[in-house]
This record gives C-alpha cells, sequence and structure tokens, in this order.
C-alpha cells in the first residue's frame, strides 16, 4: 500500500505530509489496555504538570528570546557588520526550538493544568514559531495515532518509501522523492517552505476550529509585520525574522526527523502494529549535551514522549533516569544523527531503514 499525499505537496513532496486521514483518539490507547507493560501505570504519576516548572520554563524562554531578538536590532541599528547579527540569530533560533516546545506541550495539554491555559500558551508560542495552534495540535496528535504504521503513513511525519514501493514507481516520483530526501533540501528550502509557507494554509480536510486557529495566527503575523514595518522599518524586520525562523526550523526539523527516521527504527503493517513498539522501537533517545537538551525541552528523550504524551517536558529526564524500562533503548549521539541523513528507504524484509547507495539500481528511465 502505498503512502497518501496531501494535496499541498510541490515538486520535491511536502516536508511534512498533512493530509487528513481516518480520526483516531482512541486507537492508540485501546491497544495500549492489551498491551502495555506493568511499569505503564508507574509513569503516569509523571503526568502532572507543576505551575511553578511551567512559569519558570515561560519566563527562562520568552525573556531570553526577546532580550536576543532587541540585540539583533540594535546590532542592525548601530551599523555592525551583519554576522554579529547572524551569530544572535543561532542563538535566537535555538530558543525559537524552545518555545516550539511549550507549543508542543500545549498541544498536549500537559504544560498547564488548565485548558485555558494551554490554549492561551499555545495561540501565542505559535504565533511567535509561525505555526497555527488547533491546525498542528490535530495533525500532530494524528502523528501519534499513526507513528510506524506502513499502511497510515503522511500525517505529520516525514515522507517514507519502502524499497519496493521505490523500486516499483516512475522514473519521476523516484527523482521528486530523491530531491525531497537530500539533506541539501529538505533541511534547507524545507523548513522555509514549512514554515512560511505551507503552515500558512490548514490541513487538507480540517475543521471549522482548525481553519479558524489558521486564519488567526496568519492575521497576527500580519499584524506583527506590519507595526513593525512602520516602527522599524521592513526590510530591518525582515534581516531579524527570517534567519531566526530558518535557522530554527531546520534545527527543530533535524530534530523531529531523527525521532524517527534511524536504522533499526519500528515500522509495521496495521494488522500487527503496536503503539508500545512505535514507542520503544520507533522513537529515538537522542543523546545531547546538556545544554541542547535544555534548548530542546527534553524532547531528545521521545521514546517516553511517545509512551505517555502527556507528560511535561520538565518531567521527561526524570522519568527517564527513575524508570528502568526506558534504559533499554539504545541511545543515538549527536555525531551519530548526522549518518542517519543518508537513509532513505524502509527495508520491510529486513525491518530497518537503508541508504539509496544500497541499491544497485538502473538509471531512473530503466525498469525497476
Amino acid at each position: 500500500m502505498k503512502p497518501s499525499r496531501s494535496s499541498k505537496s510541490l515538486l520535491v513532496g511536502q516536508v511534512f505530509s498533512r493530509s487528513k486521514h481516518q480520526r483516531l483518539p482512541n486507537a492508540v490507547t485501546a491497544k495500549l489496555k492489551t498491551f502495555k507493560p506493568t511499569w505503564y501505570k508507574t509513569i503516569a504519576a509523571y503526568g502532572s504538570s507543576d505551575l511553578r516548572k511551567s512559569l519558570w520554563q515561560v519566563l527562562n524562554t520568552f525573556i531570553p528570546y526577546c532580550l536576543l531578538w532587541a540585540l539583533m536590532l540594535y546590532s542592525i541599528q548601530r551599523n555592525y557588520p551583519y554576522w554579529m547579527t547572524l551569530a544572535l540569530a543561532i542563538l535566537a533560533g535555538g530558543m525559537m526550538v524552545r518555545i516550539f516546545i511549550l507549543f508542543h506541550d500545549c498541544c498536549h495539554g500537559s504544560f498547564f493544568s488548565s485548558r485555558w491555559g494551554n490554549k492561551v500558551l499555545g495561540y501565542a508560542s505559535g504565533i511567535l514559531t509561525f505555526t497555527s495552534f488547533e491546525d498542528w495540535k490535530y495533525a500532530h496528535n494524528s502523528h501519534h495515532a499513526t507513528a510506524g504504521d506502513l499502511d497510515r503513513r503522511g500525517v505529520g511525519d516525514i515522507w517514507t518509501l519502502t524499497k519496493n514501493e521505490y523500486l516499483a514507481a516512475s522514473a519521476v516520483t523516484r527523482l521528486r522523492y530523491r530531491v525531497y530526501r537530500n539533506p541539501l533540501v529538505l533541511f534547507g528550502p524545507g523548513a522555509a517552505l514549512l514554515f512560511l509557507i505551507i503552515q500558512r494554509f490548514p490541513t487538507k480536510g480540517a475543521g471549522k476550529k482548525e481553519r479558524r486557529s489558521v486564519l488567526f495566527t496568519n492575521l497576527a503575523l500580519l499584524a506583527i509585520v506590519a507595526v513593525a514595518a512602520s516602527a522599524i522599518g521592513l526590510k530591518t524586520y525582515l534581516l531579524i525574522q527570517l534567519p531566526i525562523i530558518l535557522i530554527g526550523g531546520t534545527f527543530g526539523l533535524l530534530l523531529f526527523y531523527v525521532q524517527h527516521q534511524f536504522e533499526n527504527v519500528y515500522w509495521a503493517r496495521h494488522d500487527s502494529w503496536d503503539p508500545m513498539r512505535v514507542a520503544l522501537e520507533g522513537s529515538s533517545y537522542l543523546k545531547l549535551p546538556k545544554v541542547l537538551q535544555w534548548v530542546t525541552g527534553n524532547i531528545n528523550l521521545h521514546h517516553i514522549h511517545h509512551v505517555r504524551p502527556n507528560i511535561p517536558n520538565y518531567n521527561l529526564q526524570r522519568c527517564y533516569a527513575e524508570i528502568p524500562a526506558f534504559h533499554q533503548v539504545k541511545p543515538i549521539t549527536l555525531w551519530k544523527s548526522f549518518s542517519l541523513l543518508r537513509l532513505g528507504l524502509y527495508d520491510e524484509a529486513q525491518q530497518k531503514m537503508i541508504s539509496f547507495r544500497s541499491l544497485k539500481l538502473r538509471p531512473f528511465g530503466s525498469p525497476g
């Protein structure tokens, strides 16, 4: 079965295919009732939010981001070399990733115990990261309900073909797929397309709530651009905001890629699909230096997140330290993560991701 493709696909495919599949709000929960291990109930305690920790994260994330933005503005207005502004943009891009992690927790309803609090912060952080709260929440929850299922690909994930699908594809599809999976495309123009263009439109088949959220976010962004253009000039605004969104978007996209695109990742056909195996074998543990783990809000412990999506980011490390079962997941080092970029196909026979170089193919125009 070939993965569905969204009508919003571009020449190289959509960075995150976000087409509407069947809604499966209870699919994961239903299977976990059958297959959950003995420690599954134990980790429910880590799903409780802590208001003091949440508010502290808001302060230690938004204040540094605003200060870096102000320093970038100062460097431009003082006519300092632009490389100094770009150096600050690297730090600001990292803080944008951290803002997105808070946004992500709000989408799961885990950052605050208050639904209203999650919604308010979710909309605010979504505007700063050029992402609609309700629309992304729908797409991301769908991702959790279908991750690792070969028969339900295409929801909030990286376009992935199996080896047999690739061999059976037309020359044009192969070329499009190869271009899409090229790291220089996926993490270059791909990040810009995702945050600046694709996310300006609602998910295909989205409901009224999701469409209104996209419209609200777009109008808010237009208002920000208009005010900034009047106050500091459009060129100055773009010289600041564009590198932040491109650097942060690229880093965030790379992080998302490593979470589900590694050699021995778990994929299965729907009949044998197991959501617990998706969490423990289909979601990575990316071992990062402490500073990067702080910037990314512990989302590198992605296997834990997929077991219990309602655990706030600030409880993930403690959960990992105290639950031995999570130690069985082999970590991927930062250096190793870059080698994963060569993987492009899932081989169902070997049950692992493989590189294009591992295929001995004829030219694109010849039969597979």
